[in-house]
């Protein structure tokens, strides 16, 4: 059930991913005041009423898993303070309702700091590793903005994700993962576990 997201995290060795939730949104909604930010993710600059409104809808979509991701080393260096120990967000959604097993994946680093640090990667990793085993899915694709070199060369160079389509009047390319034992090789499959948000 896409209900579990409200009721878990994810933690690996230097991120949590927490559901999102309204705590998070004052926040998030600075970010999204970036215009690079709402470039390299496709979106509108919303109010922070309109910001309040659109994470409801997202609690309440079956087709979509929203988490925060917490830097654990500011977390623990700053009071465990998860409102500063917030770096960005990752997505999973389903784009057919009848097909399942394929899901759209989506990562944002906001936090300038945080950057090459590693933390997209491992948000990922825990993001793709949660659909497998908890939602069932086994095709991830992502659509990412062809002069977003950073995330081109994580999702291709250091997740294996490979071109199937490329949208010159979009100017985006779209990646795609095929599930398969190999990629549980390559990965650091123990960064994974799942846990009540009550021992996060």
């Amino acid at each position: 059930c896409m209900y579990r997201k409200r009721d878990y995290c994810i933690t690996g060795e230097n991120v949590v991913l927490v559901p999102y939730q309204q705590h998070h949104v004052m926040k998030y909604n600075e970010w999204m005041q970036d215009d690079l930010l709402r470039q390299q993710t496709a979106s509108e600059r919303l109010t922070l009423e309109q910001e309040y409104l659109m994470q409801q809808e997202w609690m309440k979509d079956d087709n979509k898993v929203t988490f925060i991701i917490i830097s654990k080393e500011v977390y623990k260096q700053d009071d465990k303070n998860e409102i500063d120990a917030m770096v960005g967000d990752v997505n999973l959604f389903f784009t057919d309702p009848n097909h399942k097993s394929l899901a759209e994946l989506e990562v944002m680093i906001a936090e300038p700091h945080s950057r090459g640090k590693g933390y997209g990667h491992e948000a990922t990793v825990l993001m793709i590793s949660y659909g497998v085993t908890e939602l069932g899915v086994n095709i991830f694709q992502a659509k990412i903005g062809s002069q977003n070199t950073p995330s081109l060369k994580l999702f291709e160079n250091k997740l294996g994700f490979t071109q199937i389509s490329c949208s010159d009047v979009f100017k985006e390319i779209t990646l795609e993962l095929k599930w398969t034992n190999q990629f549980v090789k390559d990965i650091n499959w123990t960064l994974y576990k799942l846990l009540t948000k009550e021992n996060c």
